[in-house]
């Protein structure tokens, strides 16, 4: 039995209250002015003074600032991966180059906080466990930094509810959501990178808002100051982790939509002329995109000027790149390479020689394919007699002291086994699609394999005619008459290869990882004039050029974290809090830190996201069959405004299903922000807090017309004035002592304090959590 759009329960519409219960008999008697005149002028005093909100907000930023800085300076050890962003802002404090996947942003932050205490970066942060006190580290003051920024993420979230128009039970849950979370909490207490990127994703969205509510004031000084702020703020969570590209996603998907309404010719406010268009399109071009891009590249500026000397960071970046460092090793050790000189050459990723022994190939591997049962030619990681290499040149030569060049058609013999090497069209160990490598005899090389044992030297970035020299000249070794260059990976071989790495012939030349270097040329008479070192300056390289090159170092080595981790999870855990990372453990005490949120508040948030999809789909089916359940404005706040908060939490999340690095439970903190405000806006659509329009009496007179589009114009908490919100308030109190329950339940785990006995950790293993100390 079906039932007419008119018979269907709008929300709110039946639950109308005013701060007059008889208001809507004197509308009815016709004095409907009069009452709404009342009903301004009550509402107006609340949304005038808006005192709970500023005391709430007051209240939950106190609360934050206790849980992230209560004991902070608890362990006074080196945790988890301290180990990696410490170390980096003492590099900084050096001025030491180093190398990590993840802008500078986020570690100059640390090194700033290291700089204003007086800190000289002489802790290098090792190990994990090593003593703070003994080495004399103000590790407090690193930690203050993330424990600041979390506990103004907590007040972001708050006024992020506050700037969307909810009430505030509402907004209460959302913020409660974070503020008693033990991930944020545990993961704001440590020298991470996440505090920052969570702080600065949530003020992007809070300042989004902001502009937005502006939209129909546009180029004013406070829409321009927003939209700005916006771009900032963006550009901040990209240049703490390219994870910060979800957050772009996120702002910019409504964006776009807000640029598409604005070229409705049929627009409430009147249609705009493409010059108009035009102006709106560029100045969010110039602040959402241009200003954010300039301030990414200005921290690699500070990153490039602060860190001026040599450093381990020197081996992922090119010879032209580290002659611009101080005291680098390789421009003072670099040695010119003659013919018939012997060398050992270093493959630059995995740091493998080149290296041959008397072992043949096996005549069949075991997929069945058949070898040429040559001598193996193979990547070795230790230095060795078997590693050298006579450089000859492919036609005759007349005396010494002639220097190998780049682009020169060379030719090398094995100085133990007297072979040569060659790559022929047979099918590599491992890859079918490659060249196998091997040596062929003195007989054979210098006979009908001649052409075999031809390779052509490409030094990386090199001029014609350039000289070849050790550790300044990373190359490609090119076969020059099948074009394939040499190339090694981390996959060993099987016993028979003794567990050494395989060298094929890799067609693909362009292949960074095709690049190897020359270590040294052993057997130099100490007085050889090529051992003499004129003083060298270091050397200037155009800032884009360098940033280029370290943007694809980064992601490289980036896509490269694919290797296994004992507490990596899968995306699928995240929501349900299936598992969490041991980031600290003390066995005398039974202390320890345990990555883990709030599985209460957790739950709860992920239940709400599952209840926002029934919902949406409920709707879309009422709509299709004809039934129109809500009201528009309803609607329109649960697609425009949850809505939002639901994008932010997919864009956020669902990536991470198609990524092939190494994951962690911390990489869902942001859309944890996400699901929090869709929970408290949930709160507030499932409880009907709204109250019924007024335009539901029956109002004929123009006037009256009038007053009641206005009342549909006014915001939330201005059309709430009046009405009881007794059942949202016990809703709300359940939830958050649930969050308070569970957030003093596990704070052992989270604060690293007291230790806990057996049957303690047993009681907080609700699921498969890898706890130390359960038995």
């Amino acid at each position: 039995m079906s039932s007419s759009p008119s018979s269907v329960r709008q929300r709110g519409g039946k639950r109308a209250t005013t701060p007059n219960p008889d208001s809507s008999t004197a509308v009815l008697n016709g004095s409907a002015g009069e009452k709404i005149d009342q009903l301004k002028t009550a509402t107006k005093d609340v949304v005038t003074k808006e005192w709970d909100y500023k005391l709430a907000l007051g209240i939950i930023t106190i609360l934050a600032f206790i849980t992230r800085f209560w004991g902070i300076s608890h362990p006074n050890q080196v945790v988890f991966d301290e180990v990696h962003f410490g170390k980096f802002a003492s590099y900084y404090l050096q001025r030491t180059y180093f190398f990590d996947v993840h802008p500078p942003f986020g570690k100059l932050l640390f090194a700033f906080a290291g700089w204003l205490v007086g800190y000289d970066g002489s802790f290098l942060f090792e190990n994990i466990g090593d003593s703070y006190i003994t080495n004399k580290v103000p590790y407090v003051a690193y930690r203050s930094m993330p424990a600041l920024m979390g506990s103004l993420t907590v007040s972001t979230t708050f006024l992020i509810m506050w700037e969307s128009g909810y009430s505030l039970p509402a907004t209460i849950v959302a913020a409660s959501i974070v503020l008693f979370d033990n991930a944020h909490i545990g993961q704001t207490r440590l020298i991470l990178l996440d505090a920052t990127l969570v702080l600065f994703m949530a003020l992007s969205v809070l300042c989004y808002i902001r502009f937005y509510k502006l939209r129909h004031v546009p180029f004013g000084r406070k829409w321009w100051k927003w939209l700005l702020l916006t771009g900032i703020s963006m550009s901040c969570v990209i240049s703490t982790k390219y994870v910060g590209a979800f957050t772009f996603f996120s702002i910019g998907v409504p964006v776009m939509i807000d640029l598409w309404d604005l070229l409705d010719v049929n627009r409430k406010q009147g249609a705009l002329g493409l010059p108009d268009f035009g102006k709106h399109l560029g100045a969010r071009i110039i602040g959402l995109i241009v200003v954010p891009f300039l301030m990414y590249l200005f921290w690699f500026q500070v990153h490039f000027s602060i860190l001026s000397r040599s450093g381990p960071g020197d081996d992922f970046m090119t010879p032209e790149f580290q002659q611009t460092l101080s005291d680098n090793l390789m421009t003072q050790q670099a040695v010119g390479i003659d013919y018939f000189d012997n060398i050992a050459m270093k493959h630059k990723e995995t740091k493998v020689y080149l290296h041959s022994h008397v072992d043949k190939y096996p005549l069949r591997y075991d997929d069945g394919r058949i070898s040429s049962q040559g001598q193996q030619v193979t990547g070795y990681p230790h230095n060795d007699t078997n590693n050298l290499w006579q450089i000859i040149p492919s036609g005759p030569m007349e005396g010494a002291g002639h220097k190998v060049k780049n682009g020169d058609v060379v030719r090398f013999r094995h100085l133990v086994t007297d072979s040569w090497l060659m790559t022929h069209d047979v099918a590599s160990p491992f890859f079918p699609t490659n060249q196998e490598f091997t040596t062929a005899p003195t007989e054979d090389a210098n006979g009908g394999r001649l052409n075999d044992t031809m390779f052509e030297i490409r030094i990386e970035n090199g001029k014609p005619g350039q000289e070849f020299k050790t550790m300044a000249s990373h190359f490609k070794l090119v076969h020059f008459p099948t074009k394939v260059a040499m190339w090694t990976h981390t996959t060993p071989l099987p016993d028979w290869g003794y567990k050494q790495a395989e060298i094929n012939g890799n067609k693909n030349i362009a292949q960074s990882s095709n690049i190897w270097f020359v270590e040294e040329v052993p057997g130099l008479p100490i007085d050889s004039p090529r051992l003499v070192k004129d003083e060298r300056k270091t050397k200037s390289m155009p800032f884009l050029t360098k940033y280029f090159e370290l943007q694809r170092a980064m992601f490289f080595h980036n896509n490269a974290l694919t290797s296994s981790h004992p507490y990596a999870s899968f995306p699928i855990q995240w929501p349900f809090l299936l598992r969490g990372v041991s980031f600290w453990t003390e066995n005398e005490t039974r202390q320890q830190i345990y990555f883990l949120g709030n599985p209460i508040g957790w739950w709860f948030a992920s239940s709400i996201l599952a209840v926002f999809a029934g919902i949406l789909l409920a709707d879309q089916v009422s709509m299709r069959r004809g039934v129109d359940a809500l009201d528009q404005r309803t609607r329109s706040r649960l697609y425009n405004s949850t809505g939002f908060f639901f994008l932010i939490w997919a864009a956020h999340y669902i990536p991470f299903f198609i990524m092939g690095r190494q994951l962690f439970l911390h990489h869902y903190l942001p859309a944890h922000l996400a699901s929090a405000l869709v929970a408290g806006a949930l709160v507030e659509f499932v409880f009907n807090i709204e109250p019924g329009e007024i335009s539901s009496l029956s109002i004929k007179d123009g006037s009256s017309k009038v007053a009641s589009r206005s009342q549909r114009a006014r915001p939330i908490r201005e059309r709430i004035a009046g009405q009881s919100l007794v059942t949202t308030w016990a809703a709300s109190g359940v939830v958050v002592a649930g969050l308070m329950w569970g957030f003093w339940f596990f704070a052992p785990l989270t604060y690293g304090r007291p230790g806990l006995s057996v049957d303690q950790v047993m009681a907080r293993k609700w699921l498969s959590y890898d706890l130390h100390f359960a038995k």
